[in-house]
């Protein structure tokens, strides 16, 4: 979000979504109206303006839900008014938080029995979750630091270069050093070995993704376990792991039952996991589930009692709104363990046919990998004449919005497009996105085409009149094929151009 500061007296605002860095770029100056107006007219008008938002179920780039079924929206909206704080008013409310919390508890292997324990809160997003596992690793941290009479001011986490932007939030907003591990080209998530050797005493904890933003492949977790358990018997240091599951977390339980990389691992002692992504929940809801009650402290808990009764609550906001708590629990008791299983397996399905579709054009390589989070990353396979950028700018006149970006060092030389495959994308929207690519690969070839012979035919009439060395006239004879940076960048300008009228 961008944080604006209206300046008096001038037709800017001043952009400081970084302290450092200041934007000044012209806006209307709004203000509240000094009269109401009728009920019709104030929808009419905001409902016109968000018309011309993209289409959520065409937003290709987004890994967050986009369709719920009806009878689920019905009890979100029954339940909009409720503030999900207020645990002594709400009481089924609180009850049904819990109920999932237990439901992923055990779907995430938890041990459970008489004297083990798992403990969990519902989040705004899995950004919350990360930044509450984050002050529980630390403050265990300086804890055991301080009773051993040691340094406990230089924190840091080890982390792939891949990581989402909430684990950069949390370094920053709570002063630990992120240390991450650089990715290279064909190797996009965190090799492990490398993120071991980086462990220092001041680690609070290694953080693994299954399901990385940029590709959708799940790090290896099991070797991060093995080698960490052995690193921390070299060193005496108990450096723990936490698994930042967001995109992943509702998919391996039912796709890779087998996997190994939550609480079957001793060393795992907390995972996040996005209900708003593969959940199947609206946004924003997420969870973080810890092993043990040990494994949050008890000094992070507060207690309040003025809501009517004593109320533990560890979470960086206060209100909340309910409704996606209950679309939550609603989801796992309609379509329980098989049919999630049965989303996930035909997204997978859908996935695999839009990958083959585009690996037919011949004009793109695959990024992405087969076991992971459902979407399909791809490269082009040249791209002198023309960018995935422009193909993702191109691709908007047809309604997709398809991200285009580059990957994290050292591997930025590498630029991708991306398709996340959710639970609305069918089989007919997959064939009818490779219709579209293969549409605007021919258009762009066809104007490259022309652009082309344009080039030419000016160059030779311009060379034909050019003065030679011994004052006569000198015949340059230039085709197409010799300019291709000139035809590359006349071609990225139009592209440009049309990119603007189409956004």
């Amino acid at each position: 979000m961008v944080i604006t500061t209206t300046i008096p007296d001038s037709g800017e605002h001043l952009d400081s979504t970084f302290a450092s860095r200041y934007v000044r770029t012209p806006v209307p100056k709004y203000k509240m109206p000094a009269n109401p107006i009728p009920k019709e007219a104030a929808y009419q008008i905001i409902n016109d303006e968000l018309m011309l938002d993209g289409t959520p179920r065409l937003n290709l780039a987004s890994f967050v839900t986009t369709w719920m079924e009806p009878e689920c929206e019905k009890l979100m909206m029954a339940s909009i008014n409720k503030n999900y704080v207020d645990m002594d008013e709400y009481p089924v409310t609180t009850e049904l938080q819990n109920r999932c919390v237990n439901m992923i508890a055990r779907l995430f292997n938890a041990p459970v029995g008489e004297t083990d324990t798992a403990v969990g809160v519902g989040t705004v997003g899995s950004s919350e979750a990360i930044m509450l596992a984050g002050l529980a690793f630390k403050r265990k941290w300086q804890s055991k630091r301080k009773l051993e009479g040691k340094p406990y001011d230089k924190p840091n986490i080890v982390t792939g270069a891949n990581v989402q932007v909430c684990w950069e939030k949390f370094a920053r907003y709570f002063e630990v050093d992120l240390k991450e591990v650089k990715l290279s080209e064909g190797y996009y998530v965190m090799d492990p070995v490398k993120a071991v050797e980086m462990v220092d005493e001041n680690t609070i904890c290694v953080a693994a993704i299954l399901g990385s933003t940029l590709t959708g492949e799940f790090e290896n977790v099991k070797l991060l376990n093995e080698l960490l358990t052995e690193k921390n018997k070299e060193t005496g240091w108990d450096t723990p792991i936490h698994v930042d599951a967001a995109s992943g977390g509702f998919i391996a339980p039912f796709i890779y039952p087998t996997l190994e990389w939550d609480f079957r691992l001793p060393l795992v002692k907390s995972i996040n996991a996005s209900g708003h992504k593969y959940g199947l929940v609206y946004p924003g809801v997420g969870w973080v589930v810890w092993r043990t009650k040990e494994d949050l402290p008890d000094d992070l808990v507060f207690h309040i009692n003025y809501l009517g009764s004593d109320q533990p609550t560890f979470t960086l906001n206060f209100s909340k709104g309910s409704s996606q708590i209950i679309a939550q629990y609603y989801q796992f008791v309609r379509l329980g363990f098989e049919g999630y299983k049965n989303v996930m397996e035909n997204c997978l399905e859908n996935a695999r046919a839009l990958k083959e579709g585009i690996e037919k054009t011949g004009l793109f390589n695959i990024v992405s990998k087969d076991v992971g989070v459902p979407l399909v990353a791809f490269s082009l396979k040249d791209s002198s004449k023309y960018d995935v950028f422009e193909i993702s700018g191109s691709l908007r006149k047809f309604g997709w919005i398809v991200p285009a970006y580059t990957m994290p060092p050292n591997a930025e030389h590498i630029a991708v497009l991306r398709v996340v495959i959710r639970e609305d994308f069918s089989r007919a929207l997959a064939e009818r996105l490779i219709s579209d690519i293969e549409k605007v690969m021919k258009e762009m070839e066809t104007h490259l085409i022309r652009v082309s012979t344009k080039t030419a035919h000016v160059t030779a009439t311009v060379d034909e009149t050019q003065d030679g060395d011994d004052g006569g006239k000198k015949h340059i004879k230039k085709s197409a094929r010799e300019t291709p940076e000139e035809i590359a960048t006349y071609w990225r300008q139009l592209v440009a151009r049309k990119k603007t009228g189409v956004c």
